[in-house]
């Protein structure tokens, strides 16, 4: 289920079916601005970047977009200069329809790579788009961008400021191919309040940096990755430091849940893992062996089965590439569990409580490394079959 969501005032939502790719449900959406709102957003930086991306990021250069379309089902993606036109001719319809330059329309898109874009069927649906707008759109907007989710993901926090209340909403899309590098998948979150456009890009990369950019499902990036935050000042302004302290904890806090919602839904997934690891000399390294860790397809397929085969764990830390790695310092928990410490099992180890800590739809792995103060986490799920399934018959 979605979590609730908060209308923000200043943003209106629609979601219509093109048949882009999909038969009987929605597939394209798109998010109305109200005049002076501020948008900051960040872009994948895979070089084979999808064509949307590169017209998203110019337009957004430009001047301040006041449209959002996003369409499910087609990358535009190894698509060529073909792909750009047919981004930016979606822009050039829907600016018709509104009487705006296509500079103020920003295009996104998620589904098959390689496959030219429909454009004939997403100016067809544009009319429909723009006659549904609504406050309250959010969720039928985030259904219409999913492509192997299996839930739409929502994320709404209220935060007080000087001036009164603000609203922070956010949607995202993304199940696989998660291993952002930048952002994530698909992501939208607004706010209300009124924000600098420096202060609003500068908080966007510090959410990014501590949500979207600490998932993996599969370890692969995408081509359309993309994070966009927007404020249309059609609430308290966020002029005082406190006050942007706390717009960006909220955001901050939109952008972790929306994070875990993608892992949680990851493509075959059935548990959401957190992977700490501490007492590294470095936040660096300590991301270097969650990654190691969170992304072990050994580590990942033994969480599926709840079987607590630490070993494959303490292989992983092992190989990450720690200098100077005393592994005698080294502590392995599983939930509350230590399983392993002084390199090898744990004086007192019981493999059936290490299995109950496992055996949970969340599931804390701790690696406590003995060589400093700095700490960092991840979060990954497990690895099934139906992984394997899912993609091996995603085109078909």
């Amino acid at each position: 289920m979605a979590e609730a969501f908060l209308p923000v005032a200043g943003v209106r939502l629609a979601a219509a079916a093109a048949g882009i790719r999909y038969e009987g449900r929605d597939d394209l959406a798109l998010i109305e601005l109200a005049p002076g709102s501020r948008v900051a957003a960040v872009f994948t930086r895979n070089a084979f970047r999808a064509a949307p991306v590169e017209v998203a990021a110019r337009h957004l250069r430009a001047g301040a977009p006041r449209w959002l379309l996003v369409n499910a089902g087609n990358a535009n993606a190894g698509t060529g200069r073909a792909g750009v036109e047919a981004a930016e001719a979606c822009c050039r319809a829907l600016a018709a329809h509104v009487g705006a330059e296509p500079e103020r329309v920003l295009p996104f898109s998620t589904g098959v790579i390689g496959e030219p874009l429909p454009v004939e069927r997403i100016e067809a649906a544009l009319p429909r788009l723009l006659e549904g707008l609504r406050p309250d759109g959010w969720e039928a907007a985030a259904r219409a961008i999913m492509t192997t989710d299996t839930v739409p993901k929502l994320a709404s926090r209220r935060v007080a400021l000087s001036g009164g209340e603000a609203v922070v909403t956010g949607m995202a899309k993304g199940a696989g191919m998660i291993r952002p590098d930048m952002a994530t998948m698909l992501a939208f979150v607004a706010t209300d309040a009124g924000v600098e456009a420096a202060v609003l890009d500068a908080m966007l990369r510090r959410a990014v940096a501590r949500s979207f950019n600490r998932i993996t499902v599969d370890g692969d990036t995408s081509t359309n990755d993309a994070c966009v935050l927007m404020a249309t000042g059609q609430g308290p302004e966020a002029a005082r430091a406190r006050d942007r302290e706390a717009l960006e904890g909220a955001v901050a806090e939109v952008c972790e849940a929306l994070a875990r919602a993608i892992v949680r839904d990851g493509e075959g997934a059935t548990r959401l893992v957190t992977v700490e690891v501490a007492g590294g000399r470095s936040e660096a390294e300590c991301l270097q062996v969650a990654w190691t860790v969170a992304e072990s397809p050994l580590v990942k397929t033994a969480l599926h089965a709840a079987d607590p085969n630490w070993g494959r764990i303490l292989a992983a830390v092992g190989r990450a590439g720690l200098e100077g790695l005393d592994v005698d310092r080294v502590r392995i928990l599983v939930g509350d569990v230590v399983v392993a410490e002084g390199g090898a099992r744990a004086p007192g180890y019981e493999e059936a409580a290490a299995a109950r800590a496992m055996d949970r739809p969340e599931v804390r792995l701790r690696i406590e490394l003995g060589r400093g103060t700095a700490a960092a986490r991840v979060w990954t799920c497990d690895l099934s079959c139906e992984y394997v399934r899912i993609n091996a018959e995603y085109r078909t």
